[in-house]
């Protein structure tokens, strides 16, 4: 199967797409009890969101990682994920793009995409890119108080893929569900998404 070099796989429904994170039990454990972020949760720091689960897993080690052992499954509103992708910049120019509106837009935009080699369940690196986003003053305010619909502690499940692996056991039914994100033209083109 051919996929397109940057592309937005995700796991979501008519209403809500499935981002990860992971985090410290300090943090998570609040977040997954009051069904959204509080404190000790930092809103003044930019907070990365990752649709792909494969690219979570090599970021955090399976939950192994300091400050990485809590695994979040964050359903947020497919409409504040819009927005989010409406307000982005490029963390690094395109090449052919024109530098100085890449830099004004910097400058202006709360959310941030970064496009990095997608993981296959070893961590090795892929031919095409998964999307990082980064989230900071109102996107984060939007995120905290706005688009968040569940969060979900799936560390028992990290852990348990993390065996299988070891194991060298089949994990296709351990992993979830992603396909395709449809992003309208408009939004392709600003994230810097490709349809090759």
């Amino acid at each position: 199967m051919n996929v397109p070099y940057r592309q937005i796989r995700a796991a979501y429904t008519e209403e809500s797409i499935t981002v990860y994170q992971a985090y410290d039990p300090a943090i998570a454990a609040p977040a997954v009890a009051a069904q959204r972020f509080v404190a000790p949760f930092k809103r003044e720091r930019m907070t990365w969101i990752k649709p792909s689960f494969l690219w979570m897993m090599y970021r955090c080690g399976y939950a192994t990682k300091p400050g990485q052992t809590r695994v979040l499954a964050i359903d947020l509103t497919r409409d504040g994920f819009a927005w989010a992708l409406a307000h982005a910049c490029l963390s690094h120019p395109d090449r052919d793009g024109d530098q100085e509106s890449w830099k004004e837009r910097l400058r202006h935009s709360p959310v941030r995409v970064q496009w990095d080699p997608e993981r296959d369940p070893h961590h090795n690196a892929l031919p095409h890119r998964s999307i990082q986003i980064g989230l900071s003053g109102q996107a984060v305010e939007h995120y905290l108080d706005d688009w968040t619909v569940a969060i979900t502690d799936i560390t028992d499940r990290v852990r348990e893929l993390h065996t299988a692996l070891r194991d060298r056991r089949d994990v296709t039914g351990l992993l979830p569900q992603e396909r395709p994100y449809p992003v309208p033209e408009d939004l392709a083109q600003t994230i810097g998404a490709t349809t090759a």
